[in-house]
């Protein structure tokens, strides 16, 4: 699941374009004709905001570009362009978002948002990802509003 390597934390990561997901949804395409990648190597880099891609792996997944981005980087501030949408898996948690490309030969990001979202902490001891202790190290979000009580799901929620 996680591969260590010089103090980072590197984990098995599938991405798969939310478009082509949906279609099959809706039976405009078979599950085999989803695009969709599996990287073993993704970076776990909480110092990054969202999930981020080489630009030939946008292109593989046939992601579509949305709009431009300001960024800061160690080398100062850029635009980025903004692609959409990707469901990302990690172990057996996931998470819809969109994409920010990368210059091709960067590794795959995975930034806070995403790790929140699907509430992974680091274990920097054992460089990988485990549960969030806090929620027993099973996925929870925190949902903090005037209600006391979120409503019910409803059925066939």
């Amino acid at each position: 699941m996680e591969t260590e390597t010089m103090g980072r934390v590197l984990v098995t990561a599938k991405i798969e374009n939310m478009r082509d997901l949906l279609a099959v949804e809706m039976g405009l395409l078979q599950p085999a004709q989803v695009r969709a990648t599996e990287v073993t190597d993704a970076l776990v880099d909480t110092g990054a905001s969202m999930l981020s891609m080489p630009r030939q792996m946008i292109d593989q997944l046939g992601l579509v570009y949305l709009r431009s981005r300001r960024t800061r980087t160690a080398s100062g501030t850029s635009d980025a362009r903004l692609y959409g949408l990707v469901k990302l898996t990690i172990q057996d948690r996931d998470f819809t978002t969109d994409v920010l490309e990368l210059p091709d030969g960067s590794p795959v990001l995975i930034g806070q948002l995403p790790l929140e979202a699907m509430d992974w902490v680091i274990d920097m001891p054992g460089r990988r990802l485990i549960g969030n202790p806090a929620h027993g190290g099973e996925q929870m979000y925190e949902l903090y509003s005037i209600f006391p009580n979120p409503p019910a799901p409803q059925q066939g929620d």
